[in-house]
């Protein structure tokens, strides 16, 4: 499995450090996990790059434990927390109540994200990374589970456009790899030409991870270094701690091709 961590002690945008996962390795060349030592691979090709929203392009905004505890109560978050390190998949999870019960959970949860645009900020290397895919005429789109007024007011304010841009409008949303095959069909390209880029595993890894794409899991604090995400099935192909680790990293291990 290609799995490779990009350093964190990146100096500037013409150096690509990066070490092979889980153990650091000098910040001076990439490897592979399916190398197996026997020389450099090849360079797949890549067309375009499909990114999430909320805490990806967007400074994490939206406080997701309150608004989790908030819809499931103290207790039954606890519970499914401690059964889910990944992640409380909560719009699935209230996909079985009660009419009247789900009403009320989307009404919360409408609340929060309303809160959260607010607080709507760019994140740092955003721009920087889309002008750069704009220089090398690759695509880029966008998956997210928050609502469409919530994508167009990100497109209003900062003045960056993803196509296609799905929201939790489009069903079945992530971690499913339906939008992201949507988008490579409406694209006519591979997702073996796609990277997913993204800072949730249990979402944004696995529906590209299940779409056939390569995944690139933003983990700006390191919350994904602790041991309970060592067993977890579908692991990253990259792992970067800001976006601006990204354009090495792209430059370093793919063709980049329109």
């Amino acid at each position: 499995m290609r799995y490779l961590l990009l350093s964190r002690s990146l100096s500037s945008a013409s150096s690509s450090p990066a070490s092979l996962l889980p153990r650091p390795a000098a910040a001076s060349s990439f490897s592979s996990m399916a190398d197996g030592g026997a020389g450099p691979r090849a360079r797949a090709r890549l067309r375009g790059v499909v990114f999430d929203m909320d805490g990806t392009l967007t400074v994490p905004a939206i406080d997701f434990a309150a608004m989790y505890r908030a819809v499931l109560g103290d207790d039954e978050y606890r519970r499914i927390r401690a059964e889910n390190p990944a992640g409380i998949d909560i719009l699935h999870h209230i996909e079985g109540w009660s009419p009247e019960r789900q009403r009320t959970a989307y009404e919360v949860i409408a609340d929060h994200e309303r809160q959260g645009l607010d607080r709507l900020q760019i994140m740092p290397g955003a721009a920087e990374l889309c002008s750069f895919l704009d220089s090398k005429k690759l695509r880029r789109g966008l998956i997210t589970r928050n609502v469409k007024s919530a994508v167009d007011l990100f497109h209003q304010r900062f003045g960056v456009i993803f196509s296609p841009a799905l929201s939790r409008e489009f069903r079945p949303y992530k971690p499913d790899p339906a939008p992201l095959l949507h988008i490579c069909s409406s694209w006519e390209v591979q997702p073996s030409e796609v990277m997913m880029v993204g800072d949730s595993l249990k979402d944004d890894v696995t529906c590209g991870k299940r779409a056939g794409a390569f995944t690139c899991l933003l983990d700006q604090t390191g919350r994904y270094d602790a041991p309970e995400f060592d067993s977890v099935d579908l692991k990253p192909d990259f792992k970067v701690s800001c976006l601006t680790e990204v354009f090495p990293l792209l430059e370093a291990n793919f063709d980049l091709a329109p």
